[in-house]
């Protein structure tokens, strides 16, 4: 359950930092290397993100990896 939690509060957190760049999902896709279809998989909180995948994703949000994690954990609070 708490897994499920914290991958829920993680695509929160990347489709808040997404949106607050001003970025599409096709812009955040193109800017990471993945695809627009596995970033809606990720914010929907559908898949865990493996470190390589978050590394990408702070990357193209131009914000650190331990960021976008302590921001997600921030959530559960």
């Amino acid at each position: 359950m708490a897994a499920k939690k914290l991958k829920q509060a993680f695509g929160k957190t990347v489709r808040e930092c997404r949106l607050e760049k001003n970025l599409s999902q096709e812009q955040l896709a193109f800017e990471s290397g993945l695809t627009r279809n596995y970033i809606s998989i990720i914010e929907l909180g559908r898949q865990s993100a493996t470190l390589d995948i978050v590394e990408a994703l702070a990357r193209a949000l131009e914000t650190p990896a331990s960021v976008l994690i302590a921001r997600a954990e921030r959530t559960l609070r």
